[in-house]
């Protein structure tokens, strides 16, 4: 009896810059059925300040032209195509050995309920098709908006990700991805149950609209201008306090609701900067161990994977020991994907996902009405 051949990987990029805008994130990753997906090589290229103060203008402008939509998403597109062409060329790999980008895009308005009783809807910005002519390479995006056409709130779409590569396990696990906003993935280890996942709330984005706003930086490395701050109690209470914080699971937000101005309502005036820092710190820590409590955890000792740029923050990851003393914190990095690169090999997987006609979404994370096969795709 022959032994079967072996069955050969297949391999996909997957492009994400998320709420931080600092840059784009290629992940060159290799797909095997019946196995995890495999972290092959990573490109990280910064965002010109330029375009990030666009793009940033976008998020927040109260009308915006299509004249500049269209200026961001050209630039947007080709730092895209620069990214993936780098990665290629480092990897010494041809576009024809590619079999799809899967691009989430630039999101600038996130809004699931919709606005003032209009809609649902989610905005990445994006050119598939320009990018499949700048790469060679077939491109899936827009990703969202199925999710959301069949009820749910189009967000996070990591979770399914997460269950794919990180599996059941014999114990649960718990996956907390700090980006901009952070997320949280419940991955129960008896197979029956649906892994569950919601948005917490902020993370890095409220600490670095306000380090930038004091600083001439991005963000505050390592926590280290958090340290010296003290957390103000009174204004945590206020910030606590917005609705979004109560609202049970499915639930998703984004730069709409929390942005700079909306922290700077909540202050009096009187407080240092320092202080505020550390105090949105602990806004992060305290609404993520807040989201847990929605989370039907068995047991009193739990397996925390902590991933994406907040878990190099020393003092947010502190704050998070002292309010998870039950948690084991554990580095992606062990399984072969740094904390930085999941949200792009995500996105991988998910044009995996696409060209395979596979599910890409959870319906217990999203609350859609039932799995759907997520994203357009744009052959090259």
């Amino acid at each position: 009896m022959k032994t079967p051949p072996p069955t050969l990987p297949s391999y996909y990029v997957g492009l994400m810059s998320g709420t931080s805008l600092d840059g784009i994130d290629a992940a060159l990753v290799a797909i095997t059925p019946h196995s995890p997906p495999k972290l092959i090589a990573t490109y990280a290229l910064p965002m010109p300040q330029s375009l990030h103060n666009l793009l940033l203008s976008l998020c927040h402008a109260k009308q915006v032209s299509f004249a500049a939509l269209a200026e961001a998403e050209s630039a947007f597109c080709q730092l895209q195509a620069n990214a993936v062409n780098a990665l290629l060329a480092q990897q010494q790999i041809s576009p024809a050995q590619i079999h799809a980008i899967g691009s989430h895009g630039q999101t600038i308005e996130h809004a699931p309920s919709g606005h003032h009783g209009g809609p649902a809807y989610t905005l990445q910005l994006d050119n598939p098709s320009l990018l499949a002519e700048l790469t060679g390479c077939t491109v899936v995006a827009d990703f969202r908006r199925r999710d959301l056409a069949a009820g749910g709130q189009a967000a996070p779409l990591a979770p399914a990700f997460h269950q794919a590569l990180f599996g059941r396990q014999q114990s649960e696990q718990l996956v907390l991805n700090l980006g901009g906003f952070a997320n949280l993935t419940w991955l129960p280890s008896d197979t029956s149950i649906p892994a569950l996942g919601f948005d917490t709330g902020p993370a890095n984005v409220l600490l670095d609209a306000w380090f930038s706003k004091h600083h001439n930086g991005r963000f505050d490395q390592n926590g280290v201008w958090a340290t010296g701050g003290q957390i103000d109690q009174a204004l945590l209470a206020r910030l606590l306090n917005e609705p979004f914080f109560h609202q049970p699971p499915p639930r998703s937000t984004g730069r709409e609701l929390f942005h700079l101005a909306w922290l700077e309502n909540k202050l009096t005036g009187n407080e240092s900067a320092e202080d505020v820092q550390a105090t949105l710190a602990e806004l992060t820590a305290i609404s993520v161990a807040q989201g847990i409590q929605h989370l039907p955890i068995a047991s009193n000792r739990m397996t925390l994977i902590a991933c994406g740029g907040g878990a190099h923050n020393a003092y947010l990851m502190a704050r998070l020991a002292t309010h998870l003393p039950n948690a084991a914190f554990k580095s992606p990095a062990d399984l072969g994907w740094p904390e930085d690169w999941i949200e792009a090999g995500a996105f991988a997987w998910l044009a995996h996902q696409r060209l395979h006609n596979l599910p890409g979404n959870l319906p217990s994370v999203t609350g859609a009405s039932g799995p759907r096969v997520l994203g357009g795709i744009y052959a090259h």
